[in-house]
């Protein structure tokens, strides 16, 4: 009999496994069960050394292996002992080679075919199936793996859980790794949002194997009906309009009740061709995007197939659209909402009604000083309907000829008339009146059954009868324009009122959005922004619409956004009224597309303060962490030679000025330190910046105007440019040029072409700090010029 495998699986190292794993190993030793610890790594944690404690343990097998002698499981030992549980640790280890197998899990496989129960630990990030996505986290790559079917095959695992933040705690008092790997583990691997992600990889594992043995279970024992351990939305598709609706309502409801979302569509297999929906690819797209599945199946009774299938993935809940069969269909070959609600039995369905019209399709423009358009259905209909009802309405008064008279029944068929130019417009009630005059005459005038009118009179009523139907077709068919220019204002003041309204509550809309919106409110096949990449080359900055135009010439309307970027419409040809409701979606656009690049600004700058922020600190860092050295090196240097000693100290002070002119730089820029612009006398500052210095000779000149600087900061970057010169001669002069004061240092004997020491770079922060620019010039005779450019003080 094999032995049983139990598993303390964690999300990282440091949760506690081992700790887990001695803890119930000892509480079985304790109940008089034969524990023996084949090999733990307590890695020196005080914790897991006291677990251990009075543990029976075997010793590890020696194995050489180039020069240096390794140590594995003793596999043969545990064999020859045989307890009845083994304690192994990490078992996705790879053995040293020359070893009796090349991974410890086969060691531990070779235990549990000898009937020895074997109790292990594994970090999540070893599985082989979520290799990848821990790399992808971590941005560590797992060289030491195992075959998720090994674990899944494990007669019993448990999750030993650690919260991220106890973890860190964990870490960062020394229980886990030492010290001086604490601080690299902490800025790393173990960052909060990588536990807390391998955290949710280990549960959702775990939640799956649970999931697997329930499936088996409820296999084992002839289980149909569903259990509701969790909820699963099936979602039925067809390609239909509402199927979106039905995506993003199941997607609500799965993440209310942390669900899951899995759509099917059902292909009928009655032989003949079915062609795919034209939405359903939108659809399965929408899918994805909300994290659900997707299945196509196949049969001959929809109902049945669906409520099969929910069955078998254990779904909670079916969401339905409304139908789109005619109800001559669905009396003929019956509701298939009707039918799943009857074999859906304890799964609940839900079948959802059309979404409100958020969105409003705008009405076609009336047709002035034409009839009015109505749609094409309502037209046939009046068609059918209209001549012959008028000539059926004839035949069925003909009895009552002598009662009734012609002028009765053209009177009722004024009624047919009517109702045929309310219901398909001028052209139709045309014809109804054309036909109900010719059945008038062939049932009512003499001679009857011939289109002959002998009397008079009779013609005379015939033709009132046309002029009146006329007239009353002419006058339904106003109203109806009427009615259309109505409805077309209030669809327009609506979209109006909602593009005002959402404008002023949010801002700018979105551009996928606001395309999304134009392409329905006008009816259009498809909708895109596109931005000119090259001379003919387009990309689409957003698009709606399954035949969305890629570029401007296969749009049927464009108009210019701007900065590259065209609004390419195609569909229907926009009237006048249409190109006047669409410059809101225009202006609507310009300011989407100007708030994605106010946007794109706002994310560069964030990065680049971020980047300076980081800069700044580790500035403030280095200054830091030189102090120290330097002070060592300065204390140091006094025990050398005189000279020697000289030259050391020189060169530690002009270090300690490097530093101090670091810290300052980084405080500047995170603006602690202030900056004073003030009038400043020139000659002061540079007498002072230059006392004490030998070889800099200082040549002002007269009337020189004050300038705008902090005296301060301006006396520490001349001062800095001056001691970068050394032992070289440099002279100091200063003059107006185009309106701003220039301070000329020139330090002879300096290539300009030479590089550039670390002094001025930091004088160049200092001199931008109040509004100056400093240039490094080739120095007439040879040598390098320094120019501090500064703007003069006005008077």
């Amino acid at each position: 009999m094999a032995g049983k495998l139990r598993v303390f699986l964690g999300a990282a190292p440091g949760v506690g496994k081992t700790y887990a794993m001695l803890r119930e190993g000892r509480r079985l030793r304790d109940e008089g069960l034969d524990v023996v610890v084949g090999l733990v790594e307590t890695y020196g944690r005080r914790g897991t050394e006291e677990q251990l404690g009075d543990l029976p343990v075997l010793p590890r097998k020696p194995v050489p292996y180039r020069g240096v002698e390794l140590t594995e499981l003793d596999v043969d030992a545990l064999l020859a002992r045989r307890p009845a549980l083994a304690l192994v640790d990490e078992l996705a280890h790879t053995d040293a080679p020359g070893g009796r197998h090349g991974k410890r899990w086969q060691d531990v496989r070779e235990l549990l075919d000898a009937g020895i129960d074997v109790a292990t630990t594994l970090n999540i990030q070893h599985l082989e199936s979520l290799n990848d996505v821990v790399e992808q986290i971590t941005g560590v790559a797992q060289r030491e793996t195992i075959p998720d079917e090994v674990v899944r095959a494990a007669d019993r695992i448990e999750l030993v859980d650690l919260s991220p933040q106890a973890l860190r705690a964990r870490m960062a008092h020394g229980e886990v790794y030492p010290p001086d790997r604490i601080d690299v583990a902490l800025d790393h691997y173990f960052r909060a949002g990588n536990l807390g992600a391998l955290r949710e990889l280990a549960l959702l594992w775990l939640a799956d194997r649970v999931e697997e043995e329930l499936a088996d279970y409820r296999a084992r024992h002839g289980i149909r009906a569903p259990w509701e351990t969790k909820e699963r939305i099936l979602v039925a598709l067809n390609g239909a309009a509402q199927g979106e609706h039905l995506i993003r309502r199941g997607a609500r409801t799965a993440t209310r009740v942390h669900g899951d979302l899995l759509g099917v569509h059902v292909r009928l297999d009655d032989g003949t061709a079915e062609h795919e929906p034209p939405g359903l690819a939108a659809q399965r797209d929408l899918l994805r995007e909300l994290r659900g599945g997707y299945v196509e199946v196949s049969g001959g009774d929809v109902a049945r197939v669906l409520v099969d299938f929910a069955r078998s993935e254990s779904a909670t809940q079916i969401l339905l659209g409304p139908t789109s069969r005619s109800r001559l269909r669905e009396l003929l070959s019956g509701s298939v909402i009707n039918r799943v609600i009857r074999l859906a039995g304890p799964i609940d369905v839900h079948v959802l009604p059309p979404p409100e019209p958020g969105l409003l399709t705008v009405p076609p423009s009336p047709r002035r000083r034409r009839p009015a358009l109505l749609p094409v259905r309502r037209r046939r209909l009046a068609w059918l309907l209209g001549p012959v009802g008028a000539v059926a309405l004839t035949w069925a008064l003909s009895p009552s000829r002598h009662s009734l008279g012609l002028s009765g029944v053209l009177l009722c068929l004024l009624l047919v008339v009517a109702g045929t130019a309310r219901l398909g417009g001028l052209l139709p009630a045309a014809g109804s009146t054309a036909a109900g005059a010719l059945a008038a005459d062939w049932f009512f005038t003499a001679p009857r059954h011939s289109l002959t009118v002998e009397r008079g009179a009779d013609a005379a009523a015939l033709l009132v009868f046309l002029a009146v139907a006329g007239v009353i077709s002419h006058l339904i068919d106003g109203l109806t324009r009427r009615s259309q220019q109505a409805d077309r204002a209030r669809a327009e003041a609506a979209v109006l009122g909602r593009l005002a309204g959402e404008t002023v509550e949010s801002g700018p809309r979105v551009l996928s959005d606001l395309v999304a919106e134009l392409r329905q409110v006008f009816g259009l096949d498809g909708a895109a922004v596109l931005l000119r990449t090259g001379d003919a080359l387009w990309q689409p900055a957003a698009s709606a619409g399954v035949e969305a135009p890629s570029e401007p010439d296969e749009a049927s309307f464009s108009v210019g956004l701007g900065d590259g970027a065209v609004l390419a419409l195609r569909g229907a040809p926009l009237t006048e009224e249409d190109t006047r409701l669409l410059g809101p979606y225009v202006t609507q656009l310009r300011l989407a597309r100007e708030r994605e690049r106010l946007a794109a600004q706002a994310a560069a700058a964030e990065v680049l303060a971020h980047t300076d922020a980081m800069h700044t600190a580790l500035l403030e860092a280095l200054g830091k962490d030189l102090r120290a050295p330097l002070a060592t090196v300065r204390r140091e240097a006094g025990r050398l030679p005189e000279q020697a000693g000289e030259r050391i100290g020189a060169e530690v002070e002009r270090m300690e000025r490097l530093v101090a002119n670091l810290l300052d730089l980084s405080r500047l820029r995170a603006g602690v330190m202030p900056v004073v612009l003030r009038p400043t006398v020139l000659a002061e500052v540079v007498r002072a910046a230059a006392d004490g210095l030998p070889g800099v000779r200082v040549d002002l000149g007269a009337a020189l105007p004050r300038v705008l600087a902090d005296p301060g900061l301006l006396e520490r970057a001349i001062a800095d440019v001056l001691v970068s010169g050394g032992t070289a001669v440099v002279v100091v002069d200063a003059g107006v040029v185009a309106g701003r004061v220039d301070v000329r240092v020139t330090v002879h004997g300096r290539e300009a072409g030479a590089a550039e020491p670390t002094g001025p770079a930091v004088v160049r922060g200092f001199v931008e700090a109040m509004n100056g620019e400093l240039a490094v010039e080739e120095a007439a005779g040879g040598g390098t010029a320094y120019v501090i450019s500064l703007a003069r003080a006005v008077a």
